[in-house]
């Protein structure tokens, strides 16, 4: 089979296509023919990092769609043919979805429910994931999401044309939540509107937090935060008492500074990394995504907000390239 791999840290050049021996999966596990493999950020910073220690050889990227192909003992035959979404593939493992054939764990390959397409399914994964968590780790707020669980609740979704973001504005929506998006300019916007955001606005121009608080009057509930150093003066002035702030990356870095606004208003900061979160919120994610996808609440495309790049396996250097260079939409690796 085919796979791309790379034994060393560095640049988009030091993956390279290789033939494999077809893998056999084991206890607990199953085999899926990948068809579509997706690219995160998180991917080409491990690969430019190199491998693990006591790693030779790796497999990127961490989400995929495919085919359940074999399974090994404790999974049921059922299994086999079954269309599944993958998450964290390549996760403290060599091997990722950038290959013809992958095995892992049983439960990170998740049935994927009827009418969706693989481009979707390997959209999810980590932004999903990632959107999910910080949407349930407000300490006054729910720690599953279904329909209406967030009626009445203002998010406000910094980085609205991202993947993480894109998936966030969705399943707020989908949750019943008020979704106010910042951007830095029009294309993005138009985006964040596909998405299904209520408000988008330019964070670029002047009077943003008069714009927010505008639509918002009573403060935002939720702030998910791409940008936490930049946007912490914006944050402490828009939350509502005891909102929350879920801070999933540090894009313009610097420290975070703090207000005595944050003290008087009871606000909480909360720190996402999706890999680590316990493997029961992990698997609420899983199935509350899953049931979010069965809603037809997490489209993907051009008309849904989330263009998609897509490049063959040979090309995979590029694929990462794109990301690395802040590529706009949802960046995918065609297998089959």
């Amino acid at each position: 089979m085919r796979a791309i791999v790379y034994s060393e840290g560095g640049g988009p050049d030091v993956l390279r296509l290789v033939e494999r021996p077809e893998p056999t999966p084991g206890p607990g596990e199953v085999r899926v023919g990948v068809h579509v493999s997706g690219v995160n950020p998180t991917d080409w910073k491990a690969r430019s990092r190199g491998p693990r220690p006591g790693m030779d050889e790796v497999v990127p990227n961490q989400d995929g769609a495919g085919v359940v192909e074999a399974v090994g003992t404790g999974v049921s035959d059922d299994r086999v043919g079954e269309r599944v979404w993958i998450w964290e593939a390549a996760w403290q493992r060599p091997n990722g979805t950038a290959q013809e054939l992958v095995v892992l764990p049983s439960r990170q390959a998740v049935r994927l429910p009827d009418g969706a397409s693989f481009d979707l399914g390997a959209s999810l994964g980590i932004p999903a994931l990632t959107a999910h968590r910080c949407l349930t780790v407000a300490p006054r707020g729910p720690d599953r999401l279904r329909p209406g669980v967030l009626a009445g609740t203002a998010v406000l979704v910094a980085g609205g044309a991202g993947a993480v973001g894109h998936a966030a504005i969705q399943l707020a929506r989908w949750a019943g939540a008020s979704v106010i998006a910042t951007v830095s300019g029009d294309e993005k916007a138009e985006l964040a509107r596909a998405a299904g955001a209520d408000h988008v606005l330019n964070y670029r121009e002047s009077g943003i937090v008069e714009a927010i608080r505008a639509v918002a009057p009573d403060g935002v509930d939720v702030v998910v935060e791409v940008a936490p150093e930049v946007n912490a003066d914006l944050d402490a002035e828009v939350l509502a008492p005891n909102g929350t702030v879920a801070v999933y990356a540090d894009d313009g870095g610097g420290d975070l500074p703090l207000s005595w606004l944050l003290m008087q208003k009871n606000v909480a900061y909360a720190f996402v990394l999706v890999y680590t979160v316990s493997d029961e919120a992990k698997d609420h994610a899983v199935e509350d995504v899953s049931a979010a996808v069965a809603d037809g609440a997490l489209p993907v495309g051009d008309e849904a907000g989330l263009p998609l790049r897509r490049f063959p396996l040979e090309r995979a250097g590029e694929a990462h390239a794109a990301v690395e260079a802040g590529a706009v939409g949802k960046v995918l690796i065609d297998l089959a």
